[in-house]
């Protein structure tokens, strides 16, 4: 099988990855493969065979990766892959910002504006003695709800321009996010050098630390603020009707007609909020607050709040018909089972109720929602507010909001990171290499993003391409594009005939040639 493996080692090539990876981590001359290759080779086998880091050497037999990488499959056993996964650990940040530096200038992508966020990811096994200096598993709040396993996270910037994963970084499975952000900010700005740029985030980048050390690093940011800086009250006391229309459609409504799909508007106050620190020493932060109120988010909270109440509302009528049961035998059992409903159920803030017991000793309930609590509730419903150090005569509330919209990006390529690159699950001996594994398996996704985008500019004006999507046109993504070209094969050299690659079926030679690659031309 040859597949994408051309297109993975020019793009590699293209980085410099074996390159950067070499002077980070030298091995001796008389090595069969550098670190650096064998690197590339991990690459290449999350990008075509994605699955646990098992059998890579079987994997290395059956695609050709000894002619297009230079590496004998053999040299790819559990010890040498484990070897190399132990030299890049310590120089990932060195190696991280030389790639990522390399992927700005070389394939001109514009970092004005980057989108920030972490994500977790469930490790089987113990890990009782992690190594100090890497990232530490322990358990915390995954994504997959897998509470019973220890998580490792990791943080992804993506640009606006592509969504390219530019940088990464791994984290102790109970880092908190909002403590990563300054360090984060950091490294960005050593590896895009003098260019600025603006940071996107969600909630967690807002806390007075960190938005002080990105304005007095002159760093934009956007992010979303949590009812601690925003209450609900502040939100429902939003005038809709004074609000601005914004021209903007989130890209899972487009394909439906006008009247189906979600409207935004925005509200600014005309003067700046001042965002006090916890010291009294600190100087306070002029910020911009911009309201936002979404029909599908509005429409949503409605829903999930009928919900809640109807759940509830089945629960506490089960409650009273076992009053003086063998459950609810005594007003404290009653009155525990209560908190449980208004803690499961959610609906605490409007939940009122008297516990009592009448002359025959039973417990009695007395309960109904609080109607006022509900529509106080209700009057915020769909509003959220958006910080940000923008200025208001440079960019408007309006395109604020679009700016901030794009943080689905970075949703979507921990979708990728996730799903084709298949990140979990995990088998590895140390965290250590657990570490150098997320950085592998983010090159691969720095790759796979390069080829969607470089295919797109190349087709460009045009949207989609021609028997991508099988039977019909399709827009090109890495996952369309990777399984087109996971087709092509390669017949191995026999005696004094080096190897061939037959000629590519249409679709993946216009692949090739949109991407400036010749299969037949082996590195």
């Amino acid at each position: 099988m040859l597949g994408s493996l051309p297109a993975i080692a020019e793009f590699c090539r293209r980085l410099d990855i074996a390159g950067i990876v070499d002077r980070a981590c030298p091995i001796r001359d008389i090595a069969l493969a550098s670190h650096g290759q064998v690197i590339e080779a991990l690459i290449a086998n999350r990008l075509t065979a994605p699955r646990p880091l098992v059998r890579v050497a079987q994997w290395g037999a059956e695609f050709a990766v000894e002619e297009v990488f230079g590496i004998g499959a053999d040299l790819l056993n559990d010890d040498r892959i484990g070897r190399a996964l132990d030299a890049i650990a310590p120089a990932l940040d060195g190696i991280i910002g030389s790639v990522g530096a390399r992927a700005i200038t070389t394939f001109g992508i514009d970092v004005s504006r980057l989108h920030w966020d972490m994500t977790s990811m469930s490790l089987f096994g113990d890990y009782a003695e992690p190594e100090a200096g890497f990232a530490e598993p322990s358990y915390g709040h995954p994504k997959d709800r897998r509470n019973d396993l220890k998580q490792i996270q990791a943080g992804l910037a993506v640009t606006g321009d592509g969504g390219i994963p530019v940088f990464h970084r791994a984290f102790d499975g109970r880092a908190a996010e909002i403590s990563q952000v300054v360090g984060t900010m950091e490294s960005l700005r050593d590896m895009c050098g003098p260019r600025k740029f603006m940071i996107v985030g969600d909630s967690k980048l807002v806390s007075y630390k960190n938005l002080r050390a990105l304005a007095d690093a002159e760093v934009s940011f956007i992010a979303p603020a949590s009812k601690n800086y925003v209450p609900t009250a502040e939100l429902a006391a939003c005038d809709l009707e004074a609000a601005t229309a914004v021209d903007y459609v989130a890209a899972r409504d487009r394909p439906m007609p006008t009247k189906g799909r979600g409207t935004y508007r925005v509200l600014e106050s005309e003067e700046l909020w001042l965002m006090g620190g916890p010291r009294k020493v600190d100087r306070p932060l002029s910020l911009r607050k911009v309201y936002v109120w979404s029909s599908a988010d509005a429409g949503a909270a409605v829903s999930s709040r009928n919900k809640k109440l109807a759940r509830a509302t089945e629960d506490l009528a089960g409650l009273v018909g076992g009053l003086g049961g063998r459950h609810y035998a005594t007003s404290a059992a009653v009155q525990a089972r209560l908190t449980v409903i208004a803690t499961k159920r959610r609906v605490g803030d409007y939940l009122r109720s008297v516990v009592g017991t009448d002359p025959a000793g039973k417990p009695t309930l007395e309960w109904h929602f609080d109607q006022s609590a509900i529509d106080a509730e209700a009057a915020s419903d769909g509003w959220y507010c958006l910080l940000t150090n923008l200025e208001a005569a440079k960019v408007d509330a309006g395109e604020v909001l679009t700016l901030y919209k794009g943080q689905e990006v970075v949703e979507r390529r921990y979708g990728s990171f996730k799903g084709p690159l298949a990140v979990s699950p995990m088998f590895l001996k140390n965290n250590r290499r657990i570490q150098a594994l997320i950085s592998v398996i983010c090159l691969a996704l720095l790759i796979f993003c390069l080829v969607e985008r470089e295919l797109r500019r190349a087709i460009a004006p045009n949207l989609k391409m021609a028997g991508l999507g099988g039977y019909r046109d399709a827009r090109p993504t890495g996952r369309l594009i990777f399984e087109a070209l996971a087709r092509l094969k390669l017949y191995p050299a026999q005696g004094n005939r080096p190897p061939v690659v037959p000629e590519p079926p249409p679709l993946q030679a216009e692949i090739l040639a949109r991407l400036g690659l010749d299969p037949t031309t082996q590195r």
